[in-house]
């Protein structure tokens, strides 16, 4: 049997969201697990019913499993499921993550993503801005995230091309349906310089309900959204949303006021999105997040100077291994924030940040002003 054929035919079962299958997953490890477990062992998992417990046994969805593996296969297009490590990380980590991804091109998940979105009306200003930021955030070694759609989005794919480095894009129907179709030359652009992806079947049409649910995709696997140019009502400002639900950095281009197509992104920047005048914005507000290998860098250079605050060895190799002294040190440094903020910044729980910091409080290392603000505590130098 080919190893995604179950994974197909979970998701063909009918009552089975993305919800249920990532708590199905987890508590089977894989959908051949679930299709051999029993129904007691089915009913104990959250959100389940008799109906679909009983789909899950008669095993007909295989049927149809069969045919889109098919279909799939005689296109050249790849599948990454979720227990995969191609499958992009950041996006496990949302509430609804699709089981797998089908796509066209390479995957990477060395390089961290950040997406561009913004209105499919841009104007000559949010055009070459988009492109622009794309470029130089693409040079500084970001993959450049957003949905293929005409304006910000197009400009966004583009600047990443332009300067030879990797752009993905998220499709809101199956690969397929090209959509839309002025773009089917950047659709094999794209997917030669990163990928093309999709969590539809290969023929789904690019229906209007299909775009708020790839949204949620492009703002999930990435590290923060920049929303260049936007009206009140625009698809953009929900990715946006959805980003800021899922602890990622929100970003918005400031436009004119007297242009309509800015009123989104002025709205963005009054809730409290980060003002974006170039890509060097981005990246120091994002340069905690990146990935393990970049932050080790930054922290390599903190143990040295560490050392000189009396760090003992154990606490050392412990700012190199454990994710919270990681995240406490690589954005506390010597600079006073309030623990909201180490949280925000950290993306990580409350619980464990505020036993880290107790921790390192205890040991003299890291002491808490009024206010719940902390600082690092410099000895001897």
């Amino acid at each position: 049997m080919n190893k995604y054929l179950p994974w197909l035919a979970l998701k063909n079962i009918s009552g089975i969201g993305n919800i249920l299958n990532k708590r199905l997953i987890e508590n089977f490890g894989s959908p051949e697990n679930i299709f051999k477990a029993s129904k007691d062992e089915l009913i104990k998992i959250k959100g389940i019913s008799l109906n679909i417990i009983k789909n899950i046994k008669i095993l007909n969805s295989f049927k149809k499993a069969e045919k889109d593996l098919k279909i799939i296969q005689n296109n050249g297009f790849k599948i990454v499921t979720i227990n995969e490590s191609l499958y992009p990380v950041l996006l496990k980590e949302i509430p609804d993550p699709p089981p797998f991804l089908i796509y066209i091109g390479t995957l990477n998940n060395t390089y961290p993503c950040i997406s561009i979105v913004g209105s499919r009306k841009a104007s000559f200003y949010g055009f070459n801005t988009a492109v622009k930021l794309s470029y130089d955030l693409a040079l500084s070694g970001f993959q450049i995230v957003s949905g293929m759609a005409l304006g910000i989005d197009t400009a966004a794919h583009k600047g990443a091309i332009k300067a030879k480095k990797r752009t993905l894009a998220v499709l809101g129907s199956g690969l397929c349906k090209i959509y839309p179709r002025q773009n089917k030359k950047l659709f094999y652009e794209i997917a030669d310089n990163g990928a093309v992806i999709s969590e539809f079947m290969v023929n789904a049409e690019p229906d209007a309900r299909n775009f708020p649910i790839r949204n949620r995709i492009i703002s999930g696997m990435t590290l923060g959204t920049v929303v260049v140019e936007a009206a009140k009502k625009s698809g953009s400002l929900i990715t946006a949303r959805l980003a800021g639900e899922y602890c990622r950095e929100v970003f918005a281009v400031p436009g004119s006021i007297d242009s309509f197509k800015s009123t989104g992104t002025h709205a963005l920047l009054k809730q409290g999105a980060k003002l974006v005048e170039n890509h060097i914005d981005v990246i120091e507000e994002l340069h905690h997040m990146t990935y393990p290998e970049k932050r080790q860098e930054s922290v390599n250079k903190k143990i040295s100077v560490l050392k000189k605050i009396n760090l003992e060895k154990s606490d050392q190799d412990k700012l190199k291994t454990d994710k919270y002294y990681l995240a406490v040190f690589d954005i506390l440094d010597s600079y006073p924030l309030h623990i909201d903020t180490i949280v925000e910044k950290s993306g990580l729980d409350t619980g464990g940040i505020s036993a880290c910091l107790l921790e390192l409080e205890l040991k003299g290392i890291v002491k808490q002003d009024h206010g719940k603000i902390f600082y690092i505590i410099k000895k001897n130098m």
